[in-house]
C-alpha cells in the first residue's frame, strides 16, 4: 500500500489561499530543504484542480532546478470534475475521488505527495486516506481568504513530529487517529 503525504501551508488564522502573497518573507533554505525532503520519497503527486491549474504554469517554466526538475518529472494525478484536458505529465482521476484514491494507494510504487488542501483534503481524511498531514503554518495573520478543511467533520489526529524554522514557520506531521 502507497503512503498518502499531504503538506499545505496555512496562517496562524488559518488562511489557505494565496500562499504566494503572504508567503514568500519566510521561503528560505531551511524551507526549500524540508520541501526537498518531503518530496525525495515520492514518484507521484496528486493535486486538486486548482492546485494543478496554479502549479503547471508556475513549475513548468521553471528547469535547472533540481525540486522544480523533479516536480515536472512525477507524474501527477488531479483531482476534478470539470476538468476534461490536461497537459504536465497530468492525468484527471476519473468518477469518484475517493475510490481513485484507494486505487492509487493500491498500486505499485513509492509516496504519493498532495499539495495544497480544500475540498480535496476533507474527502480524503473523511475517507481514512491521508497517511500524513504536514501542515506549514506560517507566522502570520492573513485577515481573509479561504479557510482550512471548510466544513469537515470532527477529526481528530496525533502529532508525529514537528519541526520549527528559525523564519517561524512550525511545520506539524500530523496522522489520523486510529
Amino acid at each position: 500500500m502507497r503512503k498518502l503525504v499531504g503538506s499545505t501551508f496555512v496562517t496562524l488564522d488559518g488562511v489557505i489561499s494565496d500562499p504566494q502573497v503572504w508567503g514568500p518573507p519566510y521561503w528560505d533554505e531551511e524551507h526549500f530543504g524540508y520541501a526537498r525532503k518531503l518530496l525525495e520519497p515520492a514518484d507521484a503527486l496528486l493535486l486538486g484542480r486548482r492546485t494543478y491549474e496554479g502549479f503547471a504554469p508556475a513549475w513548468s517554466s521553471r528547469a535547472g532546478d533540481p525540486f522544480a526538475d523533479r516536480i515536472n518529472a512525477l507524474p501527477k494525478h488531479v483531482a476534478s470534475r470539470t476538468l476534461t484536458e490536461t497537459t504536465w505529465n497530468a492525468t484527471v482521476i476519473p468518477g469518484d475521488l475517493a475510490d481513485g484514491v484507494r486505487d492509487l494507494k493500491a498500486g505499485d510504487g513509492g509516496t504519493i505527495v498532495k499539495y495544497g488542501t480544500g475540498e480535496v483534503d476533507v474527502v480524503l481524511l473523511e475517507a481514512g486516506l491521508l497517511d500524513e498531514l504536514h501542515l506549514w503554518v506560517f507566522p502570520v495573520v492573513a485577515g481573509e481568504g479561504e479557510r482550512l478543511l471548510p466544513g469537515i467533520a470532527t477529526t481528530h489526529l496525533e502529532l508525529l513530529d514537528s519541526s520549527v524554522f528559525s523564519s517561524g514557520i512550525v511545520v506539524h506531521v500530523l496522522a489520523p487517529k486510529a
